[in-house]
């Protein structure tokens, strides 16, 4: 990864702060499965909430965004949070310019640019009906999916059906007043088949996933009651996810590639670069693989 360096500090034991945040009570959280490797070269971790006021940023080698789950809540704020790490002798992964490009979803525009498949989207910066009507006729569907375009954890995300989605136009037209959203078709396939996540360290492919939502429900989060598969990657698969990290602005040290099947050929989700988990729980060896990825770039840059 050659993306935006610091310089790197000299010391035999390099120390990380994972990026958290204050309460974690209601996700399921796999980092500390990082832990022991790193304990193993020596180098320390600690995890610290990106809420926490007047932390010294300069004591750590590099802080890492984990768990910060609730930073879509608090945009500038976490942004202003990264700025000061940023601006410190820590090494902040992934970047701030690669987050900054990442933070909305318009990042995707981007990648349809260069070539890469995504979900039809339709984008919009204010609500009105007319929106959801246009939508419903240009993409030939009876069902939508609305979420805002500075997004997680399916905050905010709403499912239309053509039938009766106008019970639901004023919680539509509260949510998503004067504020970017996307409006994109419901993919059965989300629901009968699942969606896919390749993950990938300092450009590395690590191990892939499936997620199927639970019965009578389209999202696919754990949170919600989806279920997790480990799964092999087909090359289609690996083609396209390595289509999306070539059009990064630059390099990262993690990255989750979601893909789902688009009339029966694979489209990009999301191309998630801030705070995604990683799954280390499905692939034994993934943790190993993260920290290696780290090892490198730290060796690379003394």
């Amino acid at each position: 990864m050659r993306c935006c360096p610091n310089e790197f500090k000299d010391l035999t034991m390099p120390s990380i702060a994972f990026l958290s945040t204050d309460n974690l009570e209601d996700f399921f959280v796999y980092d500390e499965l990082l832990i022991p490797y790193f304990n193993d070269r020596d180098w320390s971790v600690e995890t610290i909430s990106w809420h926490k006021k007047s932390e010294n940023w300069d004591r750590f080698d590099y802080v890492i965004v984990r768990s910060t789950w609730d930073y879509q809540q608090h945009a500038e704020a976490f942004l202003a949070c990264l700025e000061e790490i940023e601006a410190s002798t820590a090494t902040l992964l992934n970047p701030l310019s690669l987050i900054r490009w990442n933070i909305e979803k318009h990042y995707l525009k981007d990648l349809q640019g260069k070539g890469v498949p995504i979900v039809k989207t339709q984008w919009e910066s204010a609500y009105d009906n007319s929106v959801i009507n246009e939508a419903f006729s240009s993409f030939k569907c009876d069902t939508l999916v609305v979420k805002p375009t500075l997004s997680a954890n399916a905050d905010d995300t709403f499912k239309l059906s053509q039938a009766d989605w106008l019970e639901q136009q004023q919680v539509l037209s509260d949510t998503f007043n004067q504020r970017d959203f996307m409006v994109q078709p419901f993919l059965k396939s989300v629901v009968d088949e699942g969606e896919y996540s390749l993950f990938y360290f300092d450009g590395k492919y690590s191990h892939a996933i499936k997620k199927v939502p639970q019965q009578g429900d389209f999202r696919v989060q754990e949170e919600h009651g989806g279920s997790l598969h480990l799964i092999s990657a087909d090359h289609e698969q690996l083609d396209i996810a390595q289509k999306a990290l070539s059009s990064m602005p630059c390099n990262a040290l993690y990255a989750r590639v979601d893909l789902v099947r688009q009339d029966n050929q694979w489209a990009i989700m999301e191309l998630e670069l801030i705070e995604p988990s990683l799954y280390f729980n499905l692939d034994e060896q993934s943790p190993l693989r993260f920290v290696e990825a780290l090892v490198n770039v730290h060796q690379a840059g003394i």
